[in-house]
């Protein structure tokens, strides 16, 4: 115990020094000015080292030029040493002091001298090699001291200083991680294609007898937040090798040829820890195309570093068992040379997960919450389609985070709920003050969303209609959240239902308000986008026919530039057909709502009262209006619709 403390008493002192690098080297001054004093002796001080202000002038001058000088009585002092004498001389009101070196010990008349003219003296033993050596290097050591300390700030931000800017040693995350396969949930198609790579790294010499060349490079390629980091550690988990994280970003510098420098230090650390595995996240930092453009003559510093990781890849023998993982969401930027086979050659696909791996992933994080009896986790995981692990670990949190702000000990169901619209919506603005009129508006046009919703077949049911603010700008919202199972392809009449729906507000408000706001804005955007897209992408129309007049270049997850090559004619007829198509929408919704003329006001009067209301309360509204009214049941979900209606809805449709 006691070894321990001296141990802790030790780093800590250390640690301290280390904080505190300006005090260290006032300490180490001070101590190198003590022994200079200490071989100077006891007859010279500090201050008359270093105090000169009161000398006008300093003079070397011969050992002659002083003996005459005393024999005169101009000198009034005389301070000797074993080389040198310093004579002090007052000449008209001004100081004057002579030192001449090389003095000859055998002058035995100067002593008698100096007594003979009444002239004080004395002797300081030591001011020979060892003052003069100090008071020569001590400039020195001061302005190196300054150095080093601007070169160690300089560092910090550099990642190995102005004497080793190539050093990757602060970049590097190097670590055992202890992350298994089973930590890692929703991605199990992922899993099978590095399991191989967790076999080569165990049992390397498996494959080395055989001949085989294991992938060198493998990269992981999927959305933000699905997991690709935590695949990687698992990987390194799973084989218990060293695991050797790096981002792209921490490459490039100022300095041409700093991030080349890196990646050799990178990869010569992982070789000597072999087997092991590198893992660059945001590899497309650094590995980005370089016909995309770059600087004139193509010698930047991030060609530079590109240039290195090819080439340290292309260094790996069959006898090196290391892996290099890397991870983007954008692999329609990185360079070819880097895809080719031999480098990056295998590609997985680490996407968002389905039904079931959202399910896992939400057992997987409320491990560490306390979840009350009535949570059901399955709910959660159908109305959280086409969230990453990222977002629902964070819905977990969210609702954590919400049960504390309300005391309670347990996260119940609705704060799951909540949670999930906050991911989808926003945080609620119950401050926010908005006028009885921008509440009626609101109520109508919601209420308006909500019915069509309900009566369109292949719309999304209505989960909640609220007309509380929330988000950057939101007044109200209907929240669409599907309660079946997943869906990647939408056909045309769902298509179309969406934009049913989305015409609802306005037409509310043209009804009901008598004038329409700014509040169908967005909802006219994105009907138009839909038609537009049904026009030049899926060849739904008969304007285009199967022709596909956009295409979007670089668009792994949607992004990239959308380019359009078609005729002035071809871009009249499209947006003729749109105005057309939005028209005869618009006009079928607005029949629809003057025949729900009632339920739309049931349904406001409701939220003008309790500002939330639920999918089934939207539901129950809808059918109790159509039975008072001896109506057959329009509503599209959850009931079977007949042979004849479905044949009116394919009418209505087209």
């Amino acid at each position: 115990m006691a070894n321990q403390n001296n141990n802790n008493q030790k780093n800590n002192n250390n640690n301290f020094f280390n904080n505190n690098p300006l005090l260290a080297f006032a300490i180490f001054s001070i101590i190198i000015i003590m022994i200079f004093k200490s071989f100077v002796g006891e007859g010279e001080s500090l201050g008359t080292m270093l105090n000169t202000n009161n000398i006008a002038q300093t003079k070397q001058v011969k050992y002659s030029e002083i003996k005459k000088e005393i024999e005169e009585g101009a000198v009034q002092s005389v301070k000797l040493t074993p080389s040198s004498i310093e004579a002090i001389s007052e000449q008209n009101g001004r100081k004057i002091r002579y030192i001449a070196q090389n003095v000859p010990t055998y002058d035995k008349d100067l002593i008698p001298l100096l007594e003979k003219k009444n002239i004080t003296y004395e002797g300081v033993m030591g001011n020979g090699f060892f003052s003069e050596l100090i008071s020569m290097m001590l400039p020195i050591l001061i302005f190196f001291g300054i150095w080093i300390f601007l070169a160690k700030k300089m560092s910090k931000g550099m990642g190995g200083g102005i004497l080793g800017a190539g050093k990757a040693d602060k970049l590097i995350n190097s670590e055992k991680p202890d992350t298994k396969f089973d930590d890692v949930q929703g991605v199990e198609e992922a899993k099978d294609e590095v399991k191989e790579i967790v076999d080569f790294l165990k049992f390397p010499e498996r494959y080395i007898e055989l001949g085989a060349k294991i992938p060198k490079g493998l990269l992981l390629v999927g959305p933000p937040g699905t997991g690709k980091t935590l695949l990687a550690k698992a990987v390194a988990g799973e084989a218990s090798v060293p695991f050797f994280s790096v981002s792209g970003s921490g490459f490039i510098e100022m300095f041409v040829g700093v991030g080349a420098s890196r990646v050799r230090d990178l990869f010569a650390q992982a070789k000597k820890e072999a087997p092991s595995i590198i893992f660059i996240d945001e590899i497309d930092a650094i590995g980005k195309s370089r016909a995309s453009g770059g600087q004139m003559g193509g010698n930047d510093e991030r060609e530079q570093t590109l240039n290195q990781l090819l080439a340290e890849m292309d260094g790996f023998g069959t006898d090196t068992p290391v892996i290099v993982l890397a991870a983007t969401n954008r692999p329609e930027t990185l360079d070819a040379a880097l895809l080719r086979a031999g480098r990056f050659d295998r590609q997985v696909l680490v996407d968002k997960p389905d039904y079931d791996g959202r399910l896992a992933i939400l057992k997987v994080h409320s491990k560490g919450v306390k979840l009350a009896s009535n949570v059901d986790l399955q709910i959660v995981a159908k109305q959280t389609a086409g969230l990453a692990g990222a977002d629902l670990a964070n819905i977990i949190n969210e609702a954590a985070l919400l049960a504390g702000r309300f005391n309670k000990k347990e996260i119940e169901q609705a704060d799951l709920l909540e949670a999930i619209e906050r991911s989808f919506v926003g945080l609620e603005k119950k401050n926010r003050k908005i006028s009885d009129v921008e509440k009626r508006i609101v109520a109508y046009h919601e209420s308006g969303h909500a019915l069509m919703a309900e009566l369109t077949k292949g719309a999304t049911r209505v989960t909640k209609v609220s007309i509380i603010p929330r988000g950057l700008g939101a007044l109200g919202y209907t929240l669409h959240l599907p309660d079946d199972e997943d869906r990647f392809l939408k056909q045309k009449h769902e298509l179309m239902a969406e934009i049913d729906v989305l015409l609802g507000g306005r037409a509310a408000e043209e009804i009901f308000i008598g004038e329409i706001s700014t509040g169908a804005g967005n909802d006219l955007d994105r009907a138009t986008a839909i038609l537009k897209d049904m026009v030049s992408v899926y060849g739904m129309s008969d304007v285009a026919g199967l022709m596909v007049l956009k295409r979007t270049e670089n668009s792994f997850l949607g992004g990239g530039m959308a380019s359009t090559d078609y005729s002035e004619k071809m871009a009249e007829n499209i947006d003729n057909h749109i105005r057309t198509t939005l028209n005869e929408r618009y006009a079928f919704v607005k029949k629809t709502l003057n025949e729900y003329h009632q339920a739309i006001e049931n349904m406001a009067g409701v939220l003008l009262d309790v500002e939330v209301i639920e999918g089934n309360k939207v539901r129950e509204i809808i059918d109790t209006y159509e039975k008072e009214n001896n109506l057959k049941s329009r509503l599209a979900h959850g009931k079977k619709v007949s042979k004849k209606e479905s044949e009116e809805d394919k009418t209505d449709d087209a």
